[in-house]
Formats: C-alpha cells, structure tokens, sequence
C-alpha cells in the first residue's frame, strides 16, 4: 500500500533520507543546499515559492521523493510560460498558482526523482505522476511542470506519454572533455583562428593587471566571501536595478555547509579584489552559476567564467562544464550545443490541445537552431 505525504519546508525531511534517496553528489538537488534556500528566506511563500515537498511511502518506508514547489509566478525558473499564463488570463482563467519541480534560480540539469534501491520505477513513477494531479486538484492548480530532468528520467519517455505529459525542449551551452592534458592541449584542438582569439583575451586580461585565482573549500576565506557578495550584487544592480535573488544569508549557509562543492574564482588588480566567479561542482560536471565585477576590465567575464572553469575541469579530470544559459558568445569559446528539456502536465484539456500544437512547433525550430549554432563552433575539423 502506498501513501504520500506533501512537507511545507524540506526541514521536515531528514536531511540523511533525502539525500540517500536521491543518491546522487549533484549539488543542487542535496537536502543541504534546499535547505539553505528555505532558511535564507530565498524560497518562501513571500517570495512566491512555496514549498510542496513529495515523499511517497511504501507502508511506512520513504520510497520516493520529489522537491516541488507551489508558484505564483515564473520567475527564476528559466523554462519561459509566460505566454501560457497570458493565454489563460485573455480567456478569464487563472494560470497561477501551479505546481513546480524544479531546482529554484537554478537552469541546470539534473536529479528531480529520488527512488529507494530495489524499488521498480515502472511502479513508482506512475504513483508519484497521479499523486502531484491529485495535489494539483487539492490547491487550485493549472498545472505541473517538471524542468531539466537528468539523462536517467528522461529515459522514461514512455512513463511521461502515459502521464499525459507534454514534453518541451531548449538548448544550452556545454564544454565538454575531451580528454585533454592541459588548457593548451584544448587549444590545439580549435582552429588556428580561435585559438589566437582565445590566447589573445587572456594576455589581454593580465595586461590590465589582473591575477586570478582559484579556491575550493577550506581555502575560500570570509574576505574572499565578502567580496564575491559585494561584486554579485553589484553586477546585479546594474543589469537588474536589484540585488539579486539570492541573499547573504543563503550565500553564508552554502560556505558552512557546502564548501567541498565549491570552486571560487578570485580576481585582483592592485591587490583588490575587482570580480569574482561561484561555481559548484561534483564528480562529473562543473556548474557555473554566480558571477560579479566592481570594475569593468576587457575581457574579464570570459576569462572568470569560462576558461578559469575549463582549467578546472581539465586539472581534475571532470568531464563537463555547464556554465548556465543562455549566450551564443559561448559557442566560439567551445561550448557545444546541448538540448536539454521539460515536461508538462495541462490540467485543462483546451490549453493543453493548444499547448501541445505550440511545442510541435517548437520543437522544429529549437532543432534548427542548435544544428545552425553547431556551425559556429571553433574546432577542427574532426576533433
């Protein structure tokens, strides 16, 4: 017999079942880092996300378990509806709320389903899928959206077909691997052309005085701490007109917590520390996701965010570098169209006819746009 329970904060879950359940080092799907979202007030019902937490039982065993959220809005989740939620507000219907699985702030693939060893997924998924329509009933919702699954769940097409699930697919931007000895060893895999560029950029960095350095862990001190704080919310302000999503207090939590999956990129001129980049990283992938500058030096965001993290990679032997969306700027630098997709599930039938139409499309033109973007990418011929 099976039963689910929903958690208003993942505080309620023990952060060891959580994480065995998910049995994964990806970093953002760890207890430890929903958690510090939760307590910085980054995520709560102010700020439009609204936790829903799923963990499905087998009698009195945690089978399954699903971060989800209730939302109010779209923001910061990276897969864009707003046209949907027009659409529903021009025929006098409510898009708002709906239910969410997805990482909050977070545009990166992975982890959203954690089932115990030795339980059939054949089974569960389908109870998880019917638990989260029931949920959906229970609070009002037009619909549940499950974004960037990793490789694992996306194999389960066939499971989504059944749920009635609507699939949507995007593109970002990766570099990947390739077995490569040293950053110079991946330069002579590009096109003379771009390798010159990309020598040129990084003289041109240091020429303007600036030295960068990489911490992890226990080497990242509080005044490097501060000032990467100081320079996010400073590019923030002047992109956004505010500080950012994220607060000190989240950013605080992260160090104590999580320190051995971060990577800090620490740039100086004269001492001072002008820019720095956050990334995370587990056994495979490194993940670039919190970048800043007090000061505006040619060239320092490619160098900070790009080939820093590529060095990384290369000296520790991780195989791929997601260094977040967006950014055709990324292709000539060898960061190789990826597809990456969402589901949907559209309680009403009418939106959800409309919806499936617009996504066929979609789905037509996102392919030719990465075969197109593919064409620009700065290697060899058969490398």
């Amino acid at each position: 017999m099976f039963s689910a329970e929903f958690h208003s904060s993942v505080a309620a879950i023990e952060p060891e079942l959580w994480n065995i359940l998910f049995a994964s080092d990806n970093p953002f799907i760890r207890h430890e880092f929903l958690l510090a979202l939760e307590e910085s007030k980054c995520v709560c019902d102010e700020t439009g996300w609204s936790p829903q937490h799923l963990l499905l039982y087998e009698q009195e065993r945690a089978v399954a378990a699903m971060p989800l959220y209730l939302k109010s809005h779209s923001y910061g989740e990276f897969v864009f509806d707003w046209g949907w939620a027009e659409a529903y507000q021009r025929h006098g219907l409510d898009y708002y709320p709906k239910l969410l699985t997805a990482i909050p702030f977070t545009p990166s693939t992975g982890p959203r389903i954690g089932i115990a060893d030795g339980q059939n997924r054949a089974v569960i998924l389908p109870l998880v899928f019917e638990q989260i329509r029931l949920r959906a009933s229970e609070l009002g919702c037009s619909s549940w959206h499950l974004l960037f699954p990793d490789a694992d769940l996306e194999g389960r097409k066939s499971h989504f077909r059944e749920a009635d699930l609507l699939r949507r697919q995007d593109i970002q931007f990766h570099w990947f691997n390739h077995g490569y000895s040293c950053f110079d060893d991946y330069l002579s895999a590009l096109r003379s052309s771009r390798r010159k560029n990309l020598k040129r950029e990084r003289k041109a960095v240091k020429a303007q005085g600036v030295t960068l350095e990489r911490k992890t862990g226990k080497e990242i001190t509080t005044q490097d701490w501060s000032a990467f704080y100081r320079c996010y919310c400073s590019t923030y302000l002047k992109r956004s007109g505010h500080p950012g999503y994220l607060n000190r207090s989240f950013f605080d939590l992260l160090l104590e917590r999580m320190s051995q999956s971060l990577m800090l990129v620490v740039a100086r001129q004269e001492e001072e520390i002008i820019a720095s980049s956050l990334f995370f990283f587990d056994s495979r992938r490194l993940y670039g996701r919190y970048w800043g500058s007090l000061a505006n030096i040619h060239y320092l965001h490619f160098e900070a965010c790009f080939y820093q993290g590529i060095e990384f990679c290369i000296e520790n032997g991780i195989a791929e570098f997601d260094p977040g969306t967006q950014g055709e700027h990324k292709l000539l630098r060898g960061f190789e169209p990826d597809m990456t997709c969402s589901y949907h599930w559209i309680q009403d039938p009418r939106f959800r006819a409309a919806i499936e139409g617009f996504l066929e499309s979609e789905k037509q033109s996102t392919r030719a746009y990465g075969e197109h973007a593919a064409e620009f990418l700065p290697f060899k011929k058969g490398s």
